[in-house]
């Protein structure tokens, strides 16, 4: 499975055709019906972007309120929490130990599943000691053979290019020219968590993420809207819960884009104003740092670049020397793939 995962690394995916090729990478050694692979914003934990393969979308945004408002038990919130990240709904429940097996979460979890044609749900949450990365979802049909502790220890084995195949993927289509400036726009998401307006600005980047236009799935929209709104009523009332800020890579909307949510109420359980934007500068340079590899040293000086500093200030500024700011400035070219500074800043949209 890890060859398969480790020869696709690098190469150009349209739409679901990342989850396709994951699918048939993993597909001998943990048999399954569907699949689903999110990528997240290793900073903020809010998913960013995601692909499907025979998994509905339907069963998608059933499960993304179960687990942002309702009770379902292995949301990627709550699997971060375990001591090993692999959550599994139906089947043989001995691969984890919490919560209990009865509980009224994994019965509505279930009941979920079971709606759309699905027996059980295997979950791997793609984490390392450098950030959460992303979230893996194996369904197996209803009546079929359900997952058990072995197909969850074989799934975990594969986290590690699962991580390298989403990094690889967030980096690529890195924007080398210039786009049309497009102007903030918001969308007012209702409490029922549908669109109920949206400024003339949103539109215009709506049509520009139309997937009819680039690389994302179709069901994207629907989805991603859905997914930030009710990331941002959780985080209202669970801090520690991940923040509702995303940003897309250029691979899989042609451009980076932005998303946060905020809710216009106390409770957030009225309205949500969610905000599109450029994903460049100072918004960027968090999660491309994170996605790139860069040490807290490398982001800093990063940091100075971007903002005009030369390398004798910023090693004035860090009190480092000269020598040791530009041995960092080549190795975040390196790692980041540009070939000298103008490229770099161009890269941040500066």
């Amino acid at each position: 499975m890890a060859r398969r995962l480790e020869a696709a690394v690098g190469e150009r995916f349209v739409r679901d055709e990342l989850a396709e090729l994951v699918s048939r990478a993993i597909g001998p050694c943990v048999a399954h019906d569907g699949l689903r692979l999110f990528g997240m914003n290793p900073v903020t934990g809010a998913v960013s972007f995601g692909f499907l393969h025979t998994f509905s979308p339907g069963l998608v945004r059933d499960q993304l309120y179960e687990s942002y408002l309702g009770d379902d038990p292995f949301s990627p919130v709550d699997v971060a929490r375990l001591p090993a990240p692999v959550g599994l709904i139906g089947g043989d429940e001995r691969a984890d130990q919490a919560p209990p097996p009865r509980s009224p979460g994994r019965r509505r979890a279930l009941e979920v599943l079971t709606a759309h044609g699905a027996g059980c749900e295997l979950r791997l949450l793609l984490r390392d000691g450098r950030g959460l990365w992303g979230l893996l979802s194996l369904l197996r049909s209803e009546g079929g053979r359900a997952f058990g502790p072995d197909d969850a220890e074989r799934l975990a084995r594969i986290s590690s290019p699962l991580i390298t195949l989403l990094r690889r993927y967030a980096t690529a289509g890195e924007p080398r020219t210039a786009r049309p400036y497009l102007p903030a726009g918001v969308v007012i998401v209702g409490a029922d968590n549908e669109v109920r307006s949206l400024t003339p600005e949103a539109r215009a980047w709506l049509g520009e993420i139309d997937p009819a236009h680039g690389m994302a799935p179709e069901w994207m929209p629907m989805v991603a809207m859905r997914e930030i709104t009710l990331a941002a009523r959780r985080h209202l009332i669970d801090p520690s819960a991940p923040a509702p800020v995303a940003c897309s890579p250029a691979a899989f909307l042609g451009r980076r884009v932005a998303v946060h949510a905020q809710p216009l109420d106390a409770d957030g359980t009225g309205d949500v104003a969610v905000i599109l934007q450029e994903a460049t500068g100072d918004l960027l340079l968090p999660v491309f740092s994170a996605w790139h590899g860069l040490t807290a040293r490398e982001r800093q000086i990063v940091q100075h670049l971007h903002s005009g500093a030369a390398p004798k200030q910023i090693a004035r500024s860090l009190s480092v020397s000269p020598h040791t700011v530009n041995t960092h400035v080549k190795t975040v070219f390196r790692k980041t793939g540009v070939s000298g500074r103008d490229e770099l800043l161009a890269t941040l949209g500066a």
